[in-house]
């Protein structure tokens, strides 16, 4: 299903995107405490959005069985 292949590919994204910005802090490269915070919820909403692409992807991969 075309769909399925659309969702894994941007989850797939959100993960490398997620990923630039774990490693943006394991380099200790926020400028301070706003900016540690700010990217810490950045982190947070793309590890929701990436979990929501997920499930709907095991969802439809369910419906085509």
């Amino acid at each position: 299903m075309n769909e399925v292949k659309v969702l894994a590919h941007a989850a797939k994204l959100i993960k490398e995107t997620r990923a630039d910005q774990e490693s943006f802090l394991a380099a200790g490269r926020a400028a301070d405490y706003a900016e540690y915070r700010h990217v810490c919820g950045v982190i947070r909403g793309l590890t929701s959005a990436e979990q929501i692409i997920v499930g709907l992807v095991q969802r439809l991969e369910k419906d085509d069985e």
